[in-house]
Parts: structure tokens; sequence; C-alpha cells
């Protein structure tokens, strides 16, 4: 996440123009709206999105907290109010101010999202309000505000309550909020050139033994599947149900379907189990006998 840099000479002479901006009348930007629906008027359209303006740097400071540029902030509500005059119908009866304000703080909120963290956050409407209403709900629930990068387990449970979200989300986002992204490139102190990468371990098998561990498996298994012909239908049946599949069906449960008793079931089982067991053997002799030869 940036850090929040101050505002230069450029911005204020920005904010400072917009201020001079006039303001519409409820009449004219009914007509202009009309104008834009109508016939695609880009003049219209600019009349309108520069009487909104100050609005959009209003909405864009309320989120000066989350240490972004107010610059760039007001620059993607600029985008979404952009995208407002597109969809705006002014015939529904309704101030334009009323309806932009939305795109605005969903084109700010999601520049928000994407520059927070290298970690991809919420993208479910209840994982955005959880973003961006966490820290007001903890701050009602705390007497100490210096103590707010904490939270007990008893708050976890009212803020997801309160917010419609499973507690291991509120936990996930509280880390994110005040636990920033770090570059694996950094070095482990201040004093020491060795970056925090090299501490990472690789715990997996090299790529010659997964090679070797995968094409064992896959030998294994079109061994087994060659096994399994040798069953007659009611053998596979039970063998499947009963060894392949999970949970296995009950010995009830087949007997039942198959119209046996479930000794019966258990000794056809056992049965198909000899088999397999008996062609596997005989198909790797096979193989090896011909190989050898």
């Amino acid at each position: 996440m940036k850090s929040s840099p101050s505002w230069g000479q450029e911005s204020q002479s920005y904010l400072q123009k917009i201020r001079k901006l006039p303001l519409l009348t409820q009449e004219q930007e009914y007509q202009l709206a009309r104008e834009w629906r109508d016939h695609q008027n880009p003049k219209a359209v600019e009349k309108i999105i520069a009487s909104h303006l100050k609005l959009v740097a209003k909405i864009a400071s309320g989120y000066r907290g989350y240490g972004l540029p107010l610059g760039d902030m007001i620059a993607e509500g600029n985008i979404g109010i952009m995208q407002a005059v597109k969809h705006y119908d002014p015939g529904k009866g309704y101030r334009f101010s009323t309806y932009a304000m939305w795109w605005i703080r969903a084109s700010i909120q999601d520049y928000i999202l994407h520059s927070w963290s290298l970690v991809k956050l919420g993208t479910t409407r209840a994982q955005k309000k959880l973003f961006f209403n966490l820290r007001k709900t903890q701050q009602k629930l705390k007497s100490d505000k210096e103590v707010e990068a904490q939270l007990t387990d008893e708050q976890i449970k009212i803020i997801a309550a309160k917010l419609d979200v499973k507690e291991e989300e509120v936990l996930q986002m509280h880390q994110r909020l005040y636990f920033k992204d770090h570059s694996l490139n950094q070095t482990t102190s201040t004093d020491s050139e060795n970056e925090w990468v090299e501490w990472i371990a690789d715990e997996r098998e090299n790529q010659e033994i997964q090679l070797v561990q995968e094409d064992e498996y896959r030998k294994r298994k079109k061994l087994f599947d060659q096994a399994l012909i040798c069953l007659t239908e009611r053998e596979h049946k039970i063998f499947v149900e009963r060894r392949l599949k999970e949970p296995p069906s009950t010995l009830e449960t087949l007997s039942e379907d198959i119209k046996v008793s479930r000794e019966r079931v258990r000794q056809i089982e056992n049965e198909a189990f000899l088999k397999i067991q008996k062609q596997i053997k005989r198909l790797s002799h096979k193989k090896v006998f011909i190989k050898e030869s």
C-alpha cells in the first residue's frame, strides 16, 4: 500500500478550478440529459460532468484514510461519473447527483481494493462491505482506540454477525488492513544482505522423483483397470461399491439391490478381491516376461 502523499500545488489548483464551476438547476440538468440521451450531444455530457466534479472530489476525500493518493481517487471517481452519465435516465425523476454518487463510490472502491494489497481482496458484495466497514464497526466496539490493531474472539463474532460474513473472513480482512504486504526481496534486517525469499523452503519432491511417482501411478492404474475386466457384472458392481466408493455402500443396501443375502454380498466382495489380486499378478508377470524376452 502506498503512503499518503501531501497535496501538491497542481492538485490544489485543480480543486480551486472545480470550485468555480457553476451548478446546474434541475431543469438545466434535465434538458442536458435528454440532449445526450436523444441526440448523443457530447457538449451536453461535458456540462453535466463539469457541474458534478465537486461531488467527485467530496466523495473521494472521504476515502483518504486508506492512504492512497487523493488525486488518483478523484481520477477514478471521474471515470465513475462518466459511466453514470451513459446510464442515467432523466425520465425517472431523480437528480443526477443521487444516481451518480453510487457509480462514483463503486469506481473509487474498486481502485482501493486493487491498490491496497498484492493479494486479491474481496470481490463479493459482502466482502467489499466488510473491507469498507470493518474499521468503523471495530472502533464502535472499542473503548481504547490505541489497540485497534487487535481483535478479541468476541469482537470477531459481533463484527461477523453485523456484516453478515464468516468469522474467518473478518480475521483475514483485519490482518490485511493492519499488516502491509512486504516484498520477499526485502532483506531480513538492516545489517544483512539475505533476502526473505532465501528462507522459503520448497518441501515438494524434486521434479525427477515426481515424474517417477507419476509414471508409476499411471502404470499401476492401467494394470488395475485391466484387472477389473476379469470380474462379472455383479462382482464388478459389488467390488466398486464396497472397495472404491467413498463412503462405501453397506452390505444391507447392496443386499436389497442385488436381491441376495448380506453374507452372500460379503462373499462375492472377497471373491472379487482375490480374483483381481490374481489377475494383477498374472498381468504383471506377463509384462515382465515380455520385457525380458
